[in-house]
């Protein structure tokens, strides 16, 4: 077998031709990892809305709060469930929410789009712990008064700290900014919900939410209420919820990230093919003289096709390494199932690193095979009297 060093050194020899290969590979996976980043940070952002220990309800089949309606008794019935937990002060850990979309504009180009308001309860912080205000203060009820979420006072006007927004008719000032750990409350407005349904005109909630006891009998719940003539609801662990919003969005952008990697894949692929096909042709006497030495077709079959995947795999490397820091990037679009605006960083994970190397490998592999072949089947005299 032709030692690996031999392969090494015709890579580092022929400086151009790989660096050239290399750089087309790195760019291939620098999209491929970058498509799957994106939907990674997505997901990661949604469901890190959501608690295990908590559960949402919503009307049967309306899939999000943007179209589920339910109505005072219905969540008087939900709020008796004796597996809800209790707070310190014996009070349980159940809170009534309405959620609405108001246009607000962009400060980057003054476009609209879709912000979250959400009418909340003083038990809707305690459900969420990891919610904490960064500046300013909470909202008085005796007030038009607001808090923030960090992503949604820094990307639309009037939603900075002491700021003024109208919507529902009224001109609300914006108390706080609090920061919900790069979730996705972090792009919502928050206010008190009396006020919320007083300006709004809404006499009905969007969502119930409360936190489990024992998250232990979460099935045998959601059965006995989802089996309840009174409650047409649908009941779900609040980060099967979230998780569930990210899905159409997800799908679309892993669809699209692959079908453009796959056809810039081409393009490294034929590059792969031409370095190796180039050489092929200029260590035709070497590859004669490896052929007199005793090495066999496989072995000479068997050097070109790793020179391939090393020069892959290095593109592989340097693509996922500039890949790395979009992770510091913050972007922001639409949920296509809540039709509302968020932001999130791109996010990398084990899973995306290897396939990544894996896709750079495969390119190396199909770039790589026919030069290969060629060289195992040049005759020896052949390659011998080449000049």
């Amino acid at each position: 077998m032709i030692p690996i060093n031999y392969t090494l050194r015709n890579i580092v020899k022929h400086k151009i031709t790989s660096t050239l290969t290399v750089l087309g590979v790195s760019l291939v996976v620098f999209v491929f990892a970058g498509s799957m980043m994106l939907s990674q940070g997505l997901k990661a952002t949604l469901v890190a809305t959501g608690s295990d220990e908590n559960v949402v309800v919503i009307r049967k089949s309306s899939q999000t709060e943007v179209q589920s309606i339910l109505n005072l008794e219905q969540a008087q019935l939900v709020s008796t469930t004796p597996e809800i937990a209790r707070g310190g002060d014996g009070s349980p850990l159940f809170t009534n929410e309405i959620y609405v979309l108001i246009s607000l504009d962009k400060r980057s180009d003054s476009s609209a789009a879709n912000v979250v308001v959400r009418g909340v309860t003083p038990q809707s912080l305690a459900l969420r712990p990891n919610i904490r205000i960064v500046e300013g203060r909470m909202w008085q009820n005796a007030g038009s008064e607001i808090i923030a979420g960090k992503s949604a006072a820094e990307r639309f006007t009037g939603c900075g700290l002491g700021e003024k927004v109208r919507f529902g008719a009224r001109e609300w000032t914006v108390v706080g900014i609090f920061d919900a750990q790069s979730s996705g409350f972090d792009s919502e407005l928050w206010g008190d919900i009396d006020q919320m349904m007083d300006a709004f005109r809404r006499p009905v909630y969007s969502s119930l939410t409360f936190r489990m006891a024992d998250t232990t009998q979460f099935t045998a719940m959601k059965a006995r209420l989802e089996n309840d003539r009174r409650l047409p609801v649908e009941v779900l662990r609040e980060k099967e919820y979230y998780a569930n919003q990210s899905r159409t969005i997800t799908t679309f952008l892993g669809i699209t990230g692959t079908v453009i990697s796959l056809i810039f894949s081409l393009g490294a692929i034929v590059g792969a093919m031409i370095t190796m096909y180039a050489a092929v042709a200029n260590r035709t006497k070497e590859i004669g003289t490896l052929r007199a030495l005793g090495f066999g077709r496989m072995s000479i079959l068997f050097v070109f096709f790793m020179e391939s995947v090393f020069i892959s795999f290095a593109g592989g490397i340097l693509g996922l390494g500039a890949a790395y820091f979009l992770r510091f990037v913050r972007v922001s679009t639409t949920n296509w199932d809540t039709f509302s605006e968020i932001a999130f960083n791109f996010a990398i994970s084990p899973d995306i690193v290897f396939s990544a190397l894996i896709f750079a490998v495969a390119m190396g592999m199909v770039g790589g095979f026919l030069p290969a072949v060629r060289a195992a089947r040049l005759k020896i005299v052949d390659s011998l009297r080449a000049v």
